[in-house]
This record gives C-alpha cells, structure tokens and sequence, in this order.
C-alpha cells in the first residue's frame, strides 16, 4: 500500500507517527493552554501555526536543512538556544501571570488573542532537534530509488499532520473544559497555569542541554 509513491514500511511508520503525535511536547502544551485561557477558536489558531511550522519541518528535512544544521555545530547551538531561550521565557511568564492575577480578564483575553498564531509558530521553528528528528525518522519510510522523493515526503507528512490535527482537536476542547474548572476553582487555575509554566522551563532545559 502506498508502495507506488515511494512510501515503504507504512505499518511501523503509521504507529511511528501516533506515538510521536501522543507524546508531550512544548506544542502540544501550548494548544491546551491556548485553548484554556482564551477559547476554541483561539486554540484552533495556535493549531494552524504548530501545523503550518510541522510542514516547514518536514519540508526543511526533504530539501536537507537538517544536514545543514547538523554540519554546522555553531549553527546548532544557535539554533538550540534560541528555542530553549523562547521556551523559558514563555514558561516564567506563565509563572508570573499565575501567581499575580488570578484569572485573565476579558479586557486581556482580548489583547492577547492576535499572538496566539504567532507564538504556536515561533515555538513550532525554534527547536532544531526536531528538524533532525524529521529526517531521520521520514527518511526510513521513503524508497531512495523512487524518481520523484517529494511526493513520498507529501505522503507522510499529510498522515502526520492529520494525526496532528485530531489530537489537537481533542485537547482543545478539553482545555475549553478546563477553562470553566479554572473559572470555577481560583487556585487550581494558578496551580494548573504554574505547573504549565514549569513544564515550559524544563522543556526549555532539555532542549538546551541535549546534544544532536
């Protein structure tokens, strides 16, 4: 199945993808939280951008940015402290928000909805071990003797961002679920948006002190 586009192995590949789809990760955090704080269509916005940055990715890895990037430690190292940088920012200023206020108002809701996008991209371009990630795990599902690579790479990153798109679906209406839990329960919404915070740290950590 799918043999004649250059696509091998689409078993392994298939649970390949929805377990890298489950596992938790910087984006992933971010919808649910998006969603939480400020609704369903803003966390459908921050879904567009993690989409729109996987694609990237995944074409960045078909024309061999990673290679590039893996040929340039400097580059890499750039590259892995910005991500980690942005990453911690995000998670203190998290912190900070939860332990002042106890509860965006509306007024604020309001103001931030126009980052939301921007923020799910940025977070989506800024972690190169992804993008290294990308290569190899699609480079082992594609025929190397197939004419035409690109279609295969296609192929494989549509199924993955559809595995991407239902997930995300689902936690973003779990996070419109838990945005009324935190209207209703004060402090557990500045436990909950702490604990969010601190994960955007260590991820920041992680990220930053891990090699390619």
């Amino acid at each position: 199945m799918l043999e004649e586009f250059g696509i091998i192995n689409l078993g392994t590949y298939l649970l390949g993808a929805i377990f890298i789809v489950l596992v938790p990760g910087p984006n992933t955090i971010y919808v649910l939280v998006t969603s939480a704080k400020k609704g369903i269509v803003e966390g459908y916005k921050a879904t567009a951008a993690v989409l729109l940055g996987d694609s990237t990715l995944v074409f960045c890895a078909y024309i061999g940015v990673a290679s590039i990037i893996m040929a340039s430690p400097m580059l890499f190292t750039m590259l892995k402290y910005a991500g980690g940088a942005y990453l911690a920012y995000l998670g203190i200023k998290t912190i900070y928000l939860a332990l002042k206020k106890e509860f965006a108002s509306a007024e604020e809701i309001k103001v931030n909805k126009e980052s939301s996008f921007k923020k799910g991209l940025i977070l989506s371009l800024t972690n190169p071990k992804v993008i290294l990630f990308m290569v190899s795990f699609f480079v082992q599902f594609v025929d190397p003797h197939y004419e035409n690579t690109g279609i295969s790479f296609f192929i494989l990153g549509l199924i993955l961002e559809t595995f991407n798109l239902l997930y995300l679906s689902f936690l973003i209406f779990f996070g419109a679920r838990l945005a009324k839990m935190f209207k209703e329960n004060k402090k557990l919404a500045k436990i909950g948006n702490s604990l969010v915070g601190a994960l955007f740290i260590g991820f920041g950590a992680k990220l930053v002190t891990t090699t390619a």
